[in-house]
């Protein structure tokens, strides 16, 4: 026999839980060598994205990792003594202060769109530090 108020509440159940299982959490491996920023995939679905940041640099530098919001091409975002101008920008996240060898988190909720991921250190973004990244549905 069965409990058609017991399907009734699996059901909801079911419905209620399914469009969080859709937007799982995702972690994006992220190396910052001395020049450039590498991962090791350049898009995520929407939701929890963690990133984890690590400092391959070969020399003692310090980066950092910035994740904003923009359609601009992560080659052209506006650059003033060294530094890209992130107040044009919404800024969803960053790591700072990260020492050669280390390894940092950073866990952002990031809505379908275009983003752009800097080292903000002076002068790092003009090497080539920047790349881009979309979050789908």
């Amino acid at each position: 026999m069965i409990d058609k108020s017991h399907t009734a509440r699996v059901l909801l159940a079911i419905a209620l839980v399914a469009p969080l299982i859709a937007h799982a959490n995702e972690t994006i491996h992220v190396k910052l060598t001395d020049d450039m920023i590498q991962l090791d995939a350049d898009t995520a679905r929407e939701g929890r994205v963690t990133f984890d940041v690590n400092n391959a640099a070969n020399g003692n530098t310090e980066h950092e990792f910035a994740v904003l919001r923009t359609d601009m091409d992560d080659a052209r975002l506006p650059v003033h003594n060294g530094q890209v101008t992130e107040s044009r920008f919404k800024k969803i996240g960053e790591v700072e202060d990260l020492a050669r060898g280390s390894t940092k988190r950073l866990s952002v909720k990031l809505a379908p769109g275009r983003y752009v991921l800097i080292c903000n250190r002076p002068g790092h973004y003009e090497m080539g530090m920047h790349t881009r990244f979309v979050v789908s549905r």
